[in-house]
This record gives C-alpha cells, structure tokens and sequence, in this order.
C-alpha cells in the first residue's frame, strides 16, 4: 500500500465516495470532477495513520453512517476514522496544515539515535542545511521549523512544519541528524500519523489537529 502514488489514491477515493453514495459536488465546466482535496501528499514509501481530505457536499449522512458506508468500499489497508463537518468559513485543509508528526520506525539499531541525541539536537539554535531545488540551491536554517523531537532508540518521532509555507520532510531531519553526530542513516519506515493547523500566530504558534476544527454530524 505504502508504493502507491497520491494520484491512484485521489482516483481510488474518487471511486469510492461514488460508491458510497456520498453526494459531493461536482465543478462545472467541460470537465467536471469532484470537489476534493488532500492536505499534504504522502510521498511514496511512506505509511499513514493520519491523513486528511475535504470534500463539499450538497447534503449529508450522519458522521457514524458516513463512516459505515465509505468503509464499506474500501480495501484491505484503507480506512476512513472520521467524517466531520466543517464551519462554513473554514479553508480548506491543504491551506490549513501548518504542521505534522512523523515517526522513524527503525529497522536496525547498530548504531542508534539516542535519547541523548535528539536532547542535543534540540539545544541548537541553527541546524544548516543545503536546500537543492532544479534550477538553485541555498543554505536554510531548519531548526525554527523542528517544534518537538524524540527517540527510543527503535524509533524517532518528530513534530515539524508542513504545508506551503514551510515544509520540512522527515528525512531531511534524520540526514542532518546523522551528519552533526557522524552516526550511519538508519534504515527503516517513515509513518505520518498527525497533521495540524495554526490556530495562533506565526509568533505564537498554537497547533491544533485538523480533526479537532470539525464537528460530529449527528
């Protein structure tokens, strides 16, 4: 499941609200298609427990009977563990995720990122890196963007910025990990189980669940 593209799993979602009976909206034009959109890509070799879509929808089921009918067309692997309804004025949420938890689950610990490690990491006021992009690069200062950060030694969780704006993968924390303690990349799969919005300021920031800005349909 983990292989498989955003793009099979936007279709696959289409196909399944269709199959649901859900009565989303639809564009006009041309070319119709549904009002739909995700809040951060997976990329691919990335599992998840904590991923987000909007839809619009014209009327609605109870969350409890929405739930039961879009499980009932999914497949083994997928599966929906909330249906909520939005304020009228709320943006979307891939405009409204500003953060995200990923955990390392580490296959080989010879040469473990420590507890330890993770404490010194965080005592840094700049963490360098080279930022690559097809016409450019330039050095960026991660750390401001790297909001909590742990370890077991068998895994490393990591809270950090995610969205437009700021965008930190987990494998760029883990590589400059690895580069200021001279440690080997720890082989293993990354999850992403939580994704937040920022309900404060820039300043103050306050994250929130993207979950937590809906409501029960009753």
């Amino acid at each position: 499941m983990r292989f498989i593209g955003h793009l099979d799993i936007m279709r696959f979602f289409q196909k399944a609200i269709r199959r649901a009976g859900i009565n989303i909206n639809y564009s006009e034009g041309f070319s119709p298609h549904q009002k739909m959109s995700f809040a951060s890509p997976l990329g691919v070799g990335l599992i998840s427990s904590g991923e987000y879509f909007d839809i619009e929808s014209n009327t609605s089921f109870s969350s409890e009977e929405s739930l039961r009918l879009l499980n009932g067309a999914m497949v083994e692997g997928m599966e929906v563990t909330s249906f909520k309804k939005l304020p009228d004025n709320a943006k979307n949420c891939m405009a409204s995720i500003a953060a995200a938890d990923y955990v390392l689950h580490i296959n080989n610990t010879a040469n473990p990122i420590t507890k330890e490690i993770t404490d010194s990491f965080l005592s840094r006021d700049n963490v360098v890196i080279t930022k690559k992009t097809k016409k450019s690069e330039r050095e960026i200062n991660i750390r401001p963007f790297i909001y909590e950060l742990s370890s077991d030694e068998k895994s490393v969780f990591m809270k950090v910025a995610s969205g437009s704006v700021n965008n930190i993968k987990p494998e760029i924390v883990i590589d400059a990990i690895c580069s200021l303690y001279n440690l080997d990349t720890p082989k293993g799969i990354y999850e992403r189980v939580e994704m937040y919005a920022n309900t404060g300021t820039e300043d103050n920031i306050n994250l929130v669940t993207l979950e937590s800005l809906g409501e029960n349909i009753e």
